[in-house]
């Protein structure tokens, strides 16, 4: 049993479909980034997740408990970090936990020893008799974290956590979610960030026009489909020519740029198998390859290349093994 499995999960606006059957799962201590442009479909999903909005079909399990059944018990084991949230006037960063950690009924000495961790957790023990409307932006995100996890939820759900950020701020919080799914807790991280994501998650969600087409690894992503074959760059040592007369000669290859110390071909098999082979062929025939070296697209080019080839063919949700 997964940390979150969420089926066939639906969710209609009067005429307007927000969320149509989407499904995933999460396993424990493993984190998975949400992509989707403004209005697919993530914060709906998020607040769903979070039993702040129901759903019109499908389903949500957190740890085994169903969002819809047992709200008050998928909220003990969910941690929401919303995209904004109110700060206030002479309220410190202290005095904010506190207030939130008496609302989850932590009482008297329990309630300061909690308060405490987490903002040695977040690395906000010099702040935290500051006033939180005068934060810097990275110091507000890493309190809206603490926020959420003052009850030491399971399951954290994180929507644009790293929106607004300085590259300071940024890996500092990488950190933190590297650290946090050490310790066993599941992440659902939403952002425009992708080469974040990229850095920061096991696998990826896709969403376009609430329906996902895509969930995998960053790496099966930016490879592309396997039916398109394999870009390879290969750098030879020396005598490129040889190189050249190989590759027009050989079966299912195709030259892309002749390169000074070396081509760009496409394969038309991106089997590992396939490729291996290729290369053993090419020492076998004496040519001093010192790379031979697959490309990847960029993470943003193959989230374009998703969306555009499903509003082309017109086909739906497509679904790519974690």
């Amino acid at each position: 049993m997964g940390a979150v499995e969420v089926l066939d999960l639906s969710r209609r606006f009067d005429r307007v479909e927000a969320v149509t059957g989407v499904s995933f799962d999460i396993d424990r201590g493993r984190v998975l980034g949400f992509i989707g442009a403004n209005g697919a479909g993530k914060t709906t999903t998020m607040r769903i997740m979070a039993t702040l909005d129901v759903p019109s079909s499908g389903s949500v399990r957190i740890c085994g408990f169903d969002a819809l059944n047992d709200p008050a018990e998928v909220r003990r084991r969910v941690g929401f970090m919303p995209d904004s949230y109110g700060a206030y006037r002479h309220v410190t960063v202290w005095e904010y936990l506190d207030c939130y950690a008496r609302a989850y009924r932590f009482r008297g000495a329990e309630r300061r020893r909690r308060v405490d961790e987490v903002i040695a957790f977040t690395e906000l023990q010099e702040i935290a008799g500051r006033e939180m409307n005068t934060l810097s932006k990275g110091m507000a995100q890493r309190l809206c974290l603490g926020r959420a996890l003052l009850h030491d939820p399971d399951v954290l759900v994180l929507d644009e956590p790293a929106a607004g950020l300085d590259p300071k701020a940024r890996i500092e919080f990488k950190r933190l979610v590297r650290l946090l799914a050490r310790d066993g807790r599941t992440l659902f991280i939403s952002s425009h960030i992708l080469s974040e994501l990229e850095e920061m998650c096991d696998a990826l969600l896709f969403i376009d026009r609430g329906r996902v087409v895509h969930h995998g690894s960053a790496a099966s992503l930016k490879r592309g489909s396997d039916r398109d074959g394999a870009i390879v760059s290969i750098v030879v040592a020396a005598a490129p020519e040889r190189l050249k007369e190989w590759a027009l000669l050989a079966p299912g290859l195709e030259v892309l740029d002749a390169r000074k110390d070396g081509l760009r071909v496409r394969f038309d098999s991106a089997e590992p198998a396939a490729l291996a082979e290729h290369l053993r062929v090419l020492v076998q025939s004496g040519i001093p390859v010192v790379e031979f070296r697959r490309e990847e697209r960029r993470l943003e080019d193959a989230f374009v290349d998703v969306l555009n080839r499903r509003g082309g063919d017109g086909d739906g949700p497509g679904r790519e093994g974690a």
